[in-house]
């Protein structure tokens, strides 16, 4: 088969994404490219932001990637594979834009590669940390890659691999927000503590507890305060409806909302590590990191992970300028010592939006759906 686009044919893009994060980059960027070529018809994997962009969306991020270590959801991704496939032989796309999700879009690049679909990855895999090894692989499969951290260009590069640091699209979702009123949420105009516990299962199951130790705490030293903990739209919440419940019974307010414009209006936050984490910096809202998991994963990763910090704040600065709590660390008592700093000590607080300023340097004169559009559109031959 060849991926090129007959005379008279329909215009098509796939765009895969595995998360909520990688969703909705693929929102933002299929509307740049649909900006470009109105015409266009881009189907894929996703969720309800990338819906709302227009895309055809065949297969739901929340009901295709669960927790991969069930067998009914490694039966939902064989099936989500041999779906993708069956599609772009019936639409036969010059171009996929695949984002992040190595594990599922690695395998899926290849087989494209073999129906002569060009191939642009969007957001590297944490290369930097571990499995290094996956840059030479790319090579072979992948045509373009958009990076959203500047060290990782020298990475790709060594490697011969097409690439480009084209900026975060977190920047280009803040500037697309505008303003955000706490009204806007439905909220009343109380000093705001925004808590963002994860959206993965695993993440969910190990963090609410603590969440749910932390509150009435929280609850008692700053009764002024609400606590918000935003929900990712296309987060299941059902599996965990009686720990949601007890977080709701100590007054956290739980919504289906965006976490970004949660965390445009807080004081600060708490936030499991994640892309959150950067989203805070970028705002200047001072936060503090929490993160666990099973013991055996958590050797496991100590052993193969190669960086120091596990937030990007800290990552892209190379030194601890937001308290990281992992493991037995992240616990009540702690998370509340570090709140009460974030809300009470203004050098503190000075300190950390100074190092949240240096941050959003790198990313200063950059537009990553903008740019990662208009490579797409090269690469499609619409140009």
């Amino acid at each position: 088969m060849s991926g090129e686009i007959k005379s008279g044919e329909i215009k098509s893009l796939l765009i895969v994404s595995g998360e909520s994060s990688g969703e909705l980059y693929g929102a933002l960027l299929a509307h740049e490219i649909t900006a470009r070529h109105p015409d266009v018809k881009i189907f894929g994997v996703g969720g309800e932001k990338m819906k709302s962009a227009g895309v055809d969306v065949f297969r739901h991020v929340s009901h295709t990637f669960g927790i991969t270590e069930a067998l009914h959801t490694l039966k939902e991704l064989k099936e989500t594979f041999k779906e993708t496939l069956r599609r772009v032989e019936e639409l036969r796309p010059p171009l996929a834009v695949l984002i992040d999700f190595p594990d599922f879009n690695f395998k899926l690049a290849r087989e494209l590669k073999k129906r002569g679909v060009k191939v642009l990855y969007y957001v590297s895999p944490q290369v930097w940390a571990w499995r290094r090894g996956r840059v030479r692989k790319m090579k072979g499969f992948v045509d373009w890659i958009g990076l959203i951290l500047p060290f990782e260009e020298a990475l790709y590069r060594k490697e011969g691999v097409p690439c480009e640091f084209v900026g975060h699209p977190v920047m280009d979702e803040i500037k697309r927000m505008g303003e955000v009123k706490k009204s806007d949420l439905g909220l009343p105009e109380a000093p705001l503590i925004s808590i963002l516990p994860g959206s993965r299962p695993g993440e969910l199951k190990l963090h609410l507890p603590v969440m749910a130790e932390a509150l009435p705490l929280i609850k008692r030293e700053f009764p002024e305060y609400r606590c918000f903990i935003p929900v990712a739209p296309n987060l299941d919440i059902r599996p965990f409806s009686r720990e949601w419940g007890e977080l709701r019974d100590l007054g956290a307010v739980i919504k289906k909302e965006s976490a970004l414009k949660a965390l445009a209006v807080s004081e600060a936050a708490l936030i499991a590590s994640g892309t959150a984490t950067l989203q805070s910096a970028l705002l200047k809202t001072p936060f503090c990191v929490f993160y666990k998991l099973s013991p055996i994963t958590f050797l496991a990763g100590r052993l193969l992970v190669k960086v120091k910090y596990v937030s990007l704040l800290n990552i892209l600065l190379g030194r601890l300028a937001a308290k990281e709590f992992l493991q037995k660390e992240a616990n009540a008592p702690n998370i509340m010592a570090e709140l009460r700093r974030l809300l009470r000590d203004h050098p503190y607080r000075d300190r950390m939006k100074a190092d949240f300023a240096r941050v959003s340097s790198l990313y200063e004169g950059k537009n990553a759906s903008s740019r990662v559009a208009e490579q797409a559109v090269r690469m499609a031959g619409w140009s």
